[in-house]
């Protein structure tokens, strides 16, 4: 049954998750949050190339999420102890269905 289960997350593809232009460091390169089935990364673009952090689903320990009147940030934090994942920018919903996917694919890892 467990490999059912993880065939069927396998499957999954990553949503990803684009903070607003007209957010504070997101003009020419906004910041995305892809959420997949094994990991949870936050893609920062640059002129040349990108910086990408990433956390394994399994290593979540909490995600945070602070609303303003538009914007939410969130914070995704490890049980390894290293820096959370942050973004600020995204709308409350996407942070919402963020939190929720992390959720779900961590129950599903748990069944």
């Amino acid at each position: 049954m467990a490999a059912s289960t993880l065939s069927t997350m396998d499957s999954s593809p990553a949503e990803t998750f684009t903070a607003s232009r007209w957010t504070r460091g997101n003009f020419l390169f906004p910041t995305k949050i892809v959420v997949s089935p094994q990991r949870v990364s936050r893609v920062k673009s640059r002129l040349f190339g990108s910086n990408e952090e990433s956390i394994g689903i399994s290593n979540v320990a909490s995600v945070h999420i602070s609303t303003g009147v538009f914007w939410s940030e969130i914070m995704i934090e490890s049980t390894g102890g290293t820096d959370p994942i942050t973004s600020h920018g995204h709308r409350k919903a996407d942070a919402q269905r963020i939190r929720d996917l992390i959720e779900t694919y961590q129950a599903q890892i748990r069944a």
